[in-house]
C-alpha cells in the first residue's frame, strides 16, 4: 500500500509534557517525577517536528495548560504529559483536549485511564485469552492470599508507571515479607498493591507502532507489515547484575544506558525468529485489546516453562533519545528518533482528517 501522506499547510504543533525540575510534584511520593521528561528530550521532539516545516511550541502540562491552549490555538498537540494527581492522571490531558476539541497524538481518554491501572488491564487481557501472570489486588493489606498464588511473588503499586515502587524488595519469598511490602506500598503510594506470580524467565520489551491503515499516512510506509504495524526489533532487559537485581524499576529506567549498575540491554535480543514473531504479535494483541492508539511499549517475561507472559503496557512510553527503551529499539530498526516522533505525529493527525 502506498502512502497518501500530504500536509496541506504547515501546522502549529504544541508539544505538551511534564519537565523534570520545572513541574511541581507531590511531596509525599518519593519518585513522583520518575515519569517526567528532560529538557533535552523536549528539544529533540520539537526539532524533529520542525524538520517538516511545522511551527512548534512547548507548553507545560500543569494547571495552567487549559488557558495556555485556548490562547495558543494549536492545530494539534503532541502529548507526552504523564499527569501528577489521581489514579487516572494520564487520561487528564486527553480529556481536556477533547473538551477543547484539539486533535492530539497517542491513546484516547478511556485507554489512557485503563492502562495506568495494571489490574484492570490484566483483566481485559484475560478476557481476550492473552497470557498474564496470576494476580491479586490488595486494597487494605489484610486480605487473605489467594490459594493459586505461590511464592516467590512480585509486589508493585497497582496504578503507577515507569517502574515506580519497584526495587529489589519487590520480590518476596514468604508471607511476612509479602505483608510488609504490601503495607509499605499502600501507605507510600496511597493506592492498592498488585501481587502477582513472579516470572523467573527472561524479560523483553516490545515497541508497538501503527494501526490497520498506518501505511496510508506514513512517511515510511514500506516499514509497516500488511496488518499496519511495524515489526520492531525485540529488546531484552537483563537486570540480574544491576543495582536492583532482577527488577527493572524506576531507578534503572531513568539512568543513562552505560552507567555502572545499569541493566544490560540487548537489541535485537538473542532469540530465534519464532520467539521474536511470537513476542511481537503478543505485544500487538495486548495493544489492540485495550484499544491503544499510535504507540505503546509492552513488557513481556517468560515464565518458568518459557511461555511468554504479559507484564504490563505503557501507552505513553518514554521517548528520550538517549536512554529510553523505544530509542534503543528504533535505533536497532535503523530508524532515527526523528522518524519515531514524526510517525507518532502523523498517525495521530490522520485520525482527525488532517492528512490527504
Amino acid at each position: 500500500m502506498s502512502s497518501i501522506l500530504r500536509v496541506v499547510r504547515p501546522w502549529h504543533v504544541a508539544v505538551l509534557a511534564n519537565v523534570k525540575g520545572q513541574t511541581e510534584v507531590p511531596s509525599d511520593v518519593p519518585d513522583a517525577d520518575a515519569e517526567f521528561d528532560s529538557p533535552h528530550t523536549i528539544d529533540a521532539i520539537m526539532a524533529a517536528i520542525a524538520l517538516d516545516g511545522h511551527q512548534v511550541t512547548f507548553v507545560s502540562g500543569d494547571a495552567r495548560l487549559p488557558e495556555a491552549l485556548q490562547n495558543l490555538k494549536p492545530d494539534i498537540c503532541f502529548n507526552i504529559v504523564e499527569g501528577m494527581y489521581g489514579d487516572a492522571r494520564e487520561a487528564q490531558i486527553p480529556a481536556l483536549l477533547e473538551l477543547l476539541r484539539i486533535p492530539y497524538t497517542a491513546s484516547r481518554v478511556l485507554t489512557s485511564a485503563i492502562a495506568l491501572d495494571k489490574t484492570m488491564t490484566k483483566r481485559i487481557w484475560q478476557s481476550f485469552g492473552l497470557p498474564t501472570a496470576t494476580f491479586q489486588l490488595f486494597v487494605t493489606g489484610a486480605e487473605s492470599l489467594q490459594s493459586d498464588l505461590r511464592f516467590p511473588l512480585f509486589v508493585k503499586p497497582a496504578r503507577e508507571g515507569s517502574g515506580m515502587g519497584m526495587d529489589a524488595g519487590s520480590i518476596v519469598y514468604d508471607e511476612p515479607a509479602l505483608r510488609s511490602r504490601v503495607q509499605y506500598l499502600i501507605q507510600r503510594y496511597q493506592q492498592p498493591a498488585l501481587v502477582e506470580t513472579y516470572l523467573s524467565g527472561r524479560e523483553f520489551t516490545v515497541g508497538v507502532l501503527g494501526r490497520a491503515d498506518a501505511q496510508r499516512y506514513s512517511r515510511i510506509p514500506d516499514r509497516y507489515a500488511a496488518d499496519g504495524f511495524m515489526r520492531l526489533p525485540v529488546s531484552e532487559v537483563d537486570s540480574a547484575d544491576s543495582i536492583t537485581p532482577g527488577v527493572y524499576g524506576a531507578q534503572l529506567k531513568v539512568m543513562d544506558l552505560h552507567v555502572p549498575g545499569q541493566a544490560d540491554f540487548r537489541c535485537p535480543a538473542s532469540i530465534d525468529a519464532t520467539l521474536t514473531a511470537q513476542l511481537q504479535q503478543l505485544a500487538i494483541d495486548a495493544h489492540c485489546a485495550i484499544e491503544a492508539c499510535d504507540i505503546s511499549r509492552v513488557d513481556i517475561r517468560l515464565d518458568a516453562h518459557g511461555i511468554p507472559t504479559l507484564i504490563e503496557i505503557n501507552t505513553l512510553p518514554g521517548i528520550a533519545p538517549d536512554y529510553s527503551d523505544l530509542a534503543l529499539i528504533i535505533n536497532a530498526a535503523q530508524l532515527s528518533h526523528a522518524d519515531l516522533v514524526r510517525e507518532i505525529l502523523y498517525l495521530g493527525a490522520s485520525r482527525y482528517g488532517m492528512l490527504g
